[in-house]
């Protein structure tokens, strides 16, 4: 009976404290990768893409969509005053140190309008055009494309097309939901 109970009580305190999420890749992933994306990329929008200056200057953001893995996520912002808008890719996966301890890394590539119209339809009229190619072999029938330092890789599983982004260390996959999330809700917030 102790045996049992000292067992028991090492299992407990084994996943009581361990530091892997029991959330990955399910719902939950979603939404903390849309907050904690929605909190960071606040900075780099204002940071990198309109620059600080003294003056007050306004601007809007908003998450589109995440990726179930909650590898990927997009967002819309939009500055009226300096008549800049765009998407931002947030890419999240594991890294190691030196010392080989595994963190959390992100990093967001930002894709100005123009950019953003021309590689969500790419995307969508490739899956499109392709549909058959793909479906002949799900899974094994595969295309690719690089797009200035991105490369999208896209084919099917049962559960529809994914594709798979690759971009400064980082590969994300996204699928066709969150894909066609983010255009829809994308072209409806630059035609507000």
């Amino acid at each position: 009976m102790k045996k049992i109970l000292l067992i028991l009580s090492l299992l407990l305190s084994t996943l009581s404290f361990s530091q892997v999420s029991v959330n990955k890749g399910i719902y939950f992933a979603k939404e903390f990768s849309k907050d904690v994306s929605l909190y960071k990329a606040k900075n780099f929008v204002m940071s990198e893409i309109l620059g600080i200056e003294e003056k007050l200057t306004k601007f809007e953001i908003d998450p589109l969509a995440a990726a179930s893995s909650g590898e990927l996520t997009t967002l819309v912002y939009k500055c009226e005053e300096k008549e800049i808008s765009g998407l931002v890719l947030g890419f999240y996966g594991d890294r190691w140190n030196e010392s080989g301890v595994s963190y959390q890394a992100y990093a967001f590539k930002n894709l100005p309008l123009k950019k953003a119209l021309e590689i969500l339809s790419k995307l969508e009229k490739f899956i499109e055009d392709e549909s058959k190619f793909l479906s002949e072999d799900y899974d094994n029938n595969n295309m690719f494309f690089k797009y200035e330092d991105i490369t999208f890789l896209i084919y099917k599983t049962n559960g529809g097309s994914k594709i798979r982004v690759f971009w400064n260390g980082f590969d994300s996959e996204w699928e066709s939901t969150a894909f066609g999330r983010t255009k829809r809700r994308f072209e409806k917030n630059i035609e507000k």
